[in-house]
């Protein structure tokens, strides 16, 4: 425990951090100021070197596990709120020093990603049971950032708002041929072929994921004009008018990103156009937290904007318009991990308590990511030719009133 008390001496520069060691001994490490107080006790001594070397990790999977749990009114929302606002003190240590290192080094084998490595990716998160993912998304089950016109929207405003500011950026027209690229359980698919008389293929690599988007199609009538496919984006050779593409770059890998944004234009008629939304960074480029790595999104890496445009400019593509969302999807995903703990029991059911203690970590920490650190999202708007998309931008805020005037 000493070498972990100097850690935590030197890491908690604001707010309280009390300790219970394994055999019952508190520790207390105290900031300026000294509130908030969080208390938290670890039940193995192995617990020790582990945080010392590698603390995200590790501390998620010992609150997975039950080893490390909170006391005296702590939350794990209370600890990582803590951990976040000192995370300079730990980033900047130099127990840190070989743990940023070695995954500098790791960081292409992490993104390795040809196409069979991608499917058992996907398969990993999104073939989870349906059932799991209605315990807490919107009903159209959008799994990307809302757009929140204000915090106090309703999640399932935000991401009718979403949808509504893509379709408008897409400025469809009936008869058009459409792609979307990872398109999770078909809702921007379904409504992009109900703002217009356009036909969508929808591509992804999670069989339940499609599904339940194939089932959602037929139900809505759509099934004509909507069609679903299990191919990698590296896989497709139609072209087509429009390509929308949210929520997937992250799953591409940064050696990969040159050939997904080259693909993109392959595939674009002429004249269309390409809506890419992802999450991102703002800050120079980094790595996968290695907790995100290991049990959320293996092979996942959000670029920093720099290596997105870095990117684009290897391809033909312009960048006709670029958006940056900043605290929209920590409106977004606060409102996933409420709806998750409210039904955290169902959440047990389906799995085990191992599984829910991991959800719940997963989602109130990426929340904190995008309220606190350098997350963000961003959309860009692409096109082959520099007058393929209208030179000002009043055609989105044009084309967004008039689907609200549809009720759309």
């Amino acid at each position: 425990m000493r070498l972990l008390s100097k850690l935590l001496r030197a890491f908690i520069k604001s707010g309280t951090l009390v300790v219970f060691d394994a055999k019952g001994v508190r520790h207390e490490f105290v900031g300026s100021p000294a509130t908030p107080v969080v208390t938290m006790r670890l039940h193995k001594s192995s617990l020790y070197n582990k945080l010392l070397l590698q603390p995200d990790l590790t501390a998620a999977e010992s609150y997975m596990d039950g080893t490390l749990t909170f006391e005296d009114g702590t939350d794990l929302q209370g600890f990582l709120d803590l951990m976040v606002a000192n995370k300079d003190g730990l980033s900047n240590h130099s127990s840190q020093k070989y743990g940023k290192a070695l995954r500098a080094i790791s960081r292409p084998f992490h993104q390795f990603n040809p196409i069979s490595k991608s499917r058992k990716n996907a398969a990993h998160h999104y073939d989870l049971s349906e059932e799991l993912y209605r315990l807490f998304l919107d009903e159209d089950m959008q799994y990307s950032c809302g757009y929140f016109r204000d915090p106090k929207e309703t999640l399932e405003a935000a991401q009718i708002n979403k949808k509504r500011r893509i379709a408008a950026k897409l400025d469809l027209s009936d008869g058009m041929e459409v792609l979307d690229i990872g398109c999770g359980w078909g809702g921007m698919a379904l409504y992009l072929a109900q703002v217009a008389d356009v036909k969508v293929t929808g591509i992804a690599l999670a069989k339940e994921q499609l599904r339940v988007a194939t089932e959602r199609a037929a139900q809505m009538g759509l099934s004509d004009r909507v069609t679903f496919e299990y191919l990698d984006y590296r896989e497709v050779t139609q072209k087509y008018d429009r390509i929308v593409s949210v929520g997937m770059v992250e799953h591409v890998g940064v050696r990969y990103l040159p050939a997904y944004f080259g693909q993109i234009s392959k595939l674009l008629n002429k004249g269309g156009r390409a809506m890419v939304h992802s999450i991102g960074r703002r800050n120079e480029p980094g790595s996968t937290n290695a907790f995100i790595q290991k049990y959320i999104f293996p092979g996942g890496y959000s670029p920093s904007i720099s290596e997105a445009f870095e990117s684009v400019q290897k391809t033909p593509l312009w960048v006709a318009d670029c958006e940056v969302w900043r605290l929209h999807y920590y409106y977004t995903i606060d409102h996933w991990r409420r709806r998750f703990l409210a039904n955290r029991d169902k959440a047990v059911a389906l799995y085990d308590e191992r599984f829910a203690r991991m959800w719940e970590f997963y989602l109130t920490a990426v929340a904190l990511g995008f309220k606190h650190d350098n997350n963000m999202n961003f959309q860009l708007l692409l096109a082959n030719e520099r007058d393929d998309v209208p030179i000002m931008r009043d055609f989105i805020y044009e084309n967004e009133q008039a689907l609200m005037k549809r009720g759309l």
